[in-house]
């Protein structure tokens, strides 16, 4: 007599991450209450910007940051698409196509798609420095080609539109600037959602691979240039989609958003916000639209200083901002980062009065060679500048100098006490590894 013993199937389930959820649950919060705060029509259009930068510069990251493809010609797929979904708005607007407005973006991300599926299959044939220079040299075809084709591109006035377009549905019109940020939220936040959870894709770690050791993927059996190939579509769909939410908030599209300044903005903002991290790109596009539009209005120079916020950036941070925050939360989680507030302050402090000085020499140079006919009279932080005089050249390069000095004292205190928290949390990791 033989028994047979009846199993059952077990399940389990992974504890829920209670800290992801809430990150999530905040970054809506942040979408949904921001127009709420900033009820400006400024505050929501530099929102709306916002939004469309995150997707943009989380699509490029698909590339640079997870892949490790430096590409100089990104501008493209989001460009494309903010002309085709332009071109496809009027075509809703004369009533020759029937397509409710807020799936106008996606028209934007199948043409970033089918471009990237056309010009990735060159490029990602290649990797590294050749890879990025066929970016760069179809970055700048692209550009010809708009002042070529002006049927297409529009020549210099570029292609206009109106995206409100028959009867409102549930009051929504898409004529108050309002109701398009609360679409590019959503867009926003289903991006980035997407974006995150390819990252946890067999293909996303794959991607990482091929980023770290592609000589090592290709001797497990995987297709290196496939890998790239697939990151690639994938990166250009969400440009598009970027480009098409851009076309209806602006309702205007030039040649400028195919040109190699939206690329160098889109690689330099993401390094800036950090490339290594999934969030930094976030950050990145933050900045970019403050640099763009408040910065921009706040002095003439201001790409200058962009430029040499990015050089300091690359010598002492090539993390990235996103990185120094994670340095800094690893040192609060083992409730060390008290210990450095009083560093903080200085290093601060000692910046400020050094970039003080450099930002009046700047400033009076500038005023000197730009706004001559104004007179030798500006102001700067409040205080009024004589750019003919002594006096404020003497002073400026005084400040220069003495906040370089304290700040270079300020940075060697700080880099004690920061290596030996560094040394204490490891023998700390350590001793928890023991138990």
């Amino acid at each position: 007599m033989s028994h047979t013993r009846a199993t059952h199937a077990h399940y389990h389930f992974k504890p829920y991450n209670v800290g992801r959820w809430l990150i999530w649950g905040l970054y809506a919060a942040a979408l949904i209450v921001a127009p709420l705060l900033w009820t400006s029509s400024l505050s929501h259009t530099m929102l709306s910007q916002i939004g469309i930068g995150i997707i943009a510069c989380l699509a490029y990251n698909v590339l640079l940051g997870q892949g490790g493809m430096l590409s100089f010609g990104h501008a493209v797929y989001s460009g494309l698409g903010s002309f085709l979904a332009i071109h496809t708005l009027n075509q809703v607007s004369n009533g020759s196509l029937a397509l409710p407005v807020s799936l106008i973006p996606l028209v934007g991300g199948l043409a970033g798609l089918a471009f990237a599926l056309l010009f990735g299959w060159v490029s990602t044939k290649k990797s590294g420095t050749p890879f990025a220079m066929i970016t760069l040299g179809l970055g700048e075809l692209i550009w010809s080609m708009s002042l070529m084709l002006p049927e297409f591109f529009g020549g210099e006035g570029g292609i206009s539109g109106n995206r409100v377009v028959g009867k409102p549905v549930l009051g929504i019109s898409f004529g108050p600037q309002i109701q398009v940020y609360y679409l590019i939220a959503l867009y926003c936040f289903v991006s980035t959602a997407l974006l995150f959870a390819l990252t946890r894709t067999p293909l996303g770690r794959m991607l990482n691979a091929v980023r770290d050791n592609p000589e090592r993927v290709e001797f497990v059996g995987y297709n290196t240039q496939w890998v790239r190939f697939l990151a690639f579509m994938i990166s250009g769909f969400f440009a598009g989609v970027a480009g098409g939410l851009g076309a209806l908030n602006f309702e205007i599209v030039t040649a400028e958003v195919v040109g190699a300044l939206r690329s160098g903005g889109y690689l330099l903002f993401t390094f800036l916000g950090g490339a290594t991290f999934f969030f930094g790109p976030i950050i990145g596009a933050v900045l970019m639209v403050l640099a763009g539009v408040l910065l921009s209005e706040l002095t003439q120079a201001w790409l200058l200083y962009l430029g040499l916020i990015f050089l300091f950036m690359v010598m002492y941070a090539p993390g990235g901002i996103a990185s120094l925050i994670m340095m800094n939360l690893r040192v609060a989680a083992f409730g060390k980062l008290g210990r450095l507030w009083t560093s903080y302050l200085a290093l601060a402090g000692t910046a400020l009065a050094m970039l003080m000085g450099a930002a009046a020499m700047i400033e009076m140079l500038y005023h000197h060679q730009l706004n001559e006919a104004l007179g030798p009279q500006l102001r700067f932080a409040g205080v009024m500048l004589n750019s003919a005089g002594v006096d404020a050249w003497l002073g400026s390069t005084m400040l220069l100098v003495l906040g370089l000095a304290l700040f270079e004292l300020a940075r060697r205190q700080f880099k004690r006490e920061w290596d030996q928290i560094q040394e204490e949390i490891e023998k700390e990791i350590k001793r928890r590894e023991a138990l």
